[in-house]
């Protein structure tokens, strides 16, 4: 397909406007310069949401994103991604992936476990398609590989995330002690995913589960679009919910709110989305930095949050 790409964001109003949702058509890739390294004045650096696959499964994902989604511009596989980011000065990324169907769970594990062995910079967590034969086992399996959390995806795996089924897994993230990352926000909707995303997707499930697992940590990414105040409001009574920044503070969707950083900056961490970015790696960086935050505030962000999170060491 022909690529539209721009200097500038899009019409974030007309795109705004669409019943269908932000990917009612796909969005132009933007040709914003990149820098060769993270900015000099920001605190140690964590992304906590790098996309790490196989090689087929990602070329089929940036298949998918191509035609529905936006172009990708770092068509980079795993190893390359964690060379890209470490070399241009990222301290540590979080690698996140997730099983569309069943009977992937275990071999996605094994791949993310033995990279995250490999590279002391990489912490992996797990993914499991709810409702698969042997799901409670296979994030067992994970988390004694030594997967530092789970990640599901509402949009992708098509479950809402208060189903009966999610309930065993909250629970082995309870045992174990581990965050589950977990797309429930309803945004990026898009007509090409198996589910509509505002029929399984809402704050006010996420509040159910947060209700029915005390010592449960979830994360939230994007800042749980769109519904950016529903989640901040969550963010005051539930110490175990946290929000990642994923794109929305790159002033590329028509989407954006500083309201979690402003009621509970201690549980909000960066991410990126990289490899499948359709501006430059380093965008949402540079648009942080330049939010004016206090010091304590933004060294929380960009990295010592996760480092909570997931109980992350920085190599000296």
């Amino acid at each position: 397909m022909e690529h539209r790409h721009l200097t500038t964001a899009p019409c974030l109003a007309c795109l705004a406007s669409s019943p269908e949702g932000i990917l009612a058509s796909p969005m132009p890739g933007l040709d914003d310069p990149e820098g060769a390294a993270v900015p000099s004045d920001l605190p140690p650096v964590v992304d906590a949401h790098v996309h790490l696959f196989p090689p087929g499964l990602f070329r089929a994902l940036w298949g998918w994103f191509e035609r529905y989604g936006w172009p990708i511009r770092y068509p980079l596989l795993a190893d390359q991604v964690v060379e890209h980011l470490s070399s241009r000065g990222v301290e540590h990324i979080v690698a996140l992936h997730y099983a569309h169907k069943p009977g992937m769970a275990r071999g996605l594990n094994r791949f993310v476990a033995a990279l995250s062995a490999r590279s002391p910079r990489v912490t992996g967590l797990a993914t499991v398609m709810p409702g698969e034969a042997d799901a409670a086992q296979i994030l067992r399996e994970g988390f004694e590989a030594g997967l530092a959390g789970v990640k599901l995806h509402c949009h992708v795996q098509a479950f809402a995330p208060d189903e009966p089924r999610l309930a065993e897994l909250y629970e082995i993230c309870v045992e174990f002690g581990r965050p589950m990352v977990i797309h429930a926000g309803r945004e990026p909707k898009s007509p090409a995913y198996p589910v509509d995303t505002y029929a399984v997707c809402a704050a006010s499930r996420i509040e159910s589960v947060l209700n029915n697992h005390p010592g449960l940590k979830l994360c939230v990414p994007h800042l749980g679009a769109d519904e950016f105040v529903e989640y901040a409001r969550l963010m005051e009574r539930f110490e175990g919910l946290w929000l990642d920044t994923t794109m929305m503070l790159a002033d590329y969707f028509p989407l954006a709110s500083l309201e979690a950083l402003r009621v509970c900056p201690q549980r909000v961490i960066y991410g990126s989305d990289f490899p499948n970015l359709p501006y430059a790696w380093d965008r949402e960086l540079k648009k942080i930095r330049g939010l004016g935050l206090p010091d304590e505030v933004l060294e929380g962000l960009v990295g010592g949050n996760a480092r909570r999170l997931y109980g992350i060491d920085l190599i000296q």
